[in-house]
Formats: structure tokens, sequence, C-alpha cells
């Protein structure tokens, strides 16, 4: 049996995941001297008070080795081979941890086969391929089947954001002080994006209103060319823009019910409150990767 295992930044909800067969190793947030496992917080109640953490963002951390070993551990005594996706390498440290383990594991189980992504995003930026290797799993792929088709999904999906404000990305030391104040003097919003695995500026517009607007046009164009696959609505914060803006925008656009989910806090709090898309088309996107694949992949 193919296990196929991803970490809580994918921010799939834990009833999909189980329903889907998809293992979740969480990664954590410490927050007022706190460990809050990211898998198991209830994010809108932890997003109710995302105002009051902006001159005390939480941190994150990922899991531990020993924890991480122990999930391979498990597969490799049942006889499982293991596909992970994570978090991008630019973004977090678990896929690097992930590979140690994965290795450690090897070598005291021979046999033991897995094939770990580098998924170069977040959210269901870093999902859509997880759901990928799951319907090529369930089709009776084997694992090099599962692991090409989380690959292509890794090269066809893309995730735009808009912050509310700058502030968080000035106290997350993203962006400067200096270009933070004039950025909310001016109402500047920026629409951003992940690259080659890094968070990166896609525009710059001068209101929030254009910066949705750029998030739509951008999504309607890779639409045209290129199919619409999967799409969610995802929000860091307040839900209620984010539904609001799915129900009056984007279900209009693509003439169905669209699903608005919440960004792990591991990625949340270094935006702060914030409304984007995280979707998938039937073919690679321009400007979402560069690096070859074999880049964001570690087989035994």
């Amino acid at each position: 049996m193919i296990k196929i295992l991803t970490d809580s930044v994918a921010s799939i909800p834990a009833d999909v995941a189980r329903e889907a067969g998809i293992d979740i190793v969480t990664l954590y947030v410490n927050r007022d001297g706190r460990e809050l496992a990211d898998a198991d917080i209830d994010l809108d109640a932890f997003y109710a008070d995302i105002y009051d953490m902006v001159d005390d963002i939480p941190t994150s951390s990922q899991p531990s080795q020993l924890a991480l070993e122990a999930v391979f551990e498990e597969a490799a005594q049942a006889g499982d081979e293991v596909l992970g996706i994570f978090i991008s390498t630019g973004l977090s440290g678990a896929y690097e941890g992930a590979v140690r383990a994965a290795r450690a594991v090897k070598a005291r189980n021979i046999g033991f086969s897995y094939a770990l992504v580098d998924s170069s995003s977040c959210g269901y930026d870093e999902a859509w391929p997880v759901f990928d290797a799951v319907s090529a799993r369930d089709a009776g792929k084997d694992l090099e089947g599962c692991t090409r088709a989380a690959l292509k999904g890794v090269e066809s999906t893309r995730f735009l954001f808009t912050p509310e404000t700058l502030t968080f990305l000035q106290k997350g030391g993203r962006i400067g002080g200096a270009a933070a104040l004039l950025g909310n003097l001016i109402q500047l919003s920026p629409v951003l994006t992940v690259a080659d695995g890094e968070a990166t500026t896609f525009a710059k517009v001068r209101t929030r209103k254009k910066a949705l607007e750029k998030i739509v046009a951008t999504f309607r164009d890779d639409v045209e060319q290129h199919g619409l696959k999967n799409m969610v609505v995802h929000y860091i914060g307040d839900k209620t823009p984010a539904v609001q803006w799915a129900r009056d925008v984007v279900e209009p656009l693509v003439g169905r019910t669209v699903q608005v989910l919440p960004v792990s806090p591991v990625i949340g709090l270094h935006v702060g409150p914030a409304v984007g898309i995280a979707y998938e088309c039937a073919s690679a996107l321009a400007g979402k990767l560069t690096k070859p694949a074999r880049s964001r992949l570690c087989t035994s």
C-alpha cells in the first residue's frame, strides 16, 4: 500500500484528509509560552484576535526528527511505501527533516521505499498535488506513477493573495518599516504569490479593490490558457470578507460553489489578515517554477 503523507501547512481539513486517506504531520505554533499543534487548532477561533498578535507574533516550529521517524517507521514495519509532499523548503525546514527521517528509517529497513516531494508552496497550492497523488493511488498507480502525478500538480498550481495591511509583513521582517508605513499610507496593496518556493510580489497596485481585481484577472487568464481543475478561496483572519468575495465575484466567474478555507497560521501569521485563491490548472503555469523537477524530489 502507498501511504500519502503531507504536513499541516497544506491546510487540508481533518475530515477531508481522513476521507481521502491522507496522513498529516503537524507543525507547531508557539504562542504565549504554549506549543499548539497546527493540525488541531480551531483556526477561526485562533484568528479571532489576530490584530492583537501584531506586536508579539507567534512563532512556528517543524516536527521533531523523532516524530517524523516514527511516521516512516510505522509505514516500513507495515510494508507500506510512502509518498510525502511537504511545504516549500524556502518557507520551512520540514521537507529536509522528512528527508533525514526517511533515510534513517531506510537504513534500518532496507526494503522500505519512499518518495518525498518539495511542493514549492503552502496552503492548497501544496494540497492540490497531494490530492493528485491520492487520485493516482486510487487509480492503481505505483509509487513512481503517484509521484509523477504530484510533480505535475506542483507545476500546475498557483497561490495569489493580498494582505489587508503590510504591518505583519514588516513586523516579521519581510519588508522594511519605512516601506510598510509608506505602503499603508498610500494604500499600496501588493498581490503576493509563491514562485520557486519563495514568497514574492506578483504585482503592486494602489488599493485592495484593485489587488483583488488583479487576482481575478490573472486567474481568468490562467484558466483560459490552461483549463481549471481545482480551486479554493483562502483567507487569514476574519472569514467574512473571503466568503463575500467568493460568493459575489469568484463563484459567478467559475459557475459553481467554491470552498472557502483558512490558511495554516504557520504561514498566515507572517502575512496577517488576507484573502486570496489557490488553484490548479490542467497544465504547467508560467512563472511558478524554473528549477528542474529533480531538485524537488528525493527517492529511495
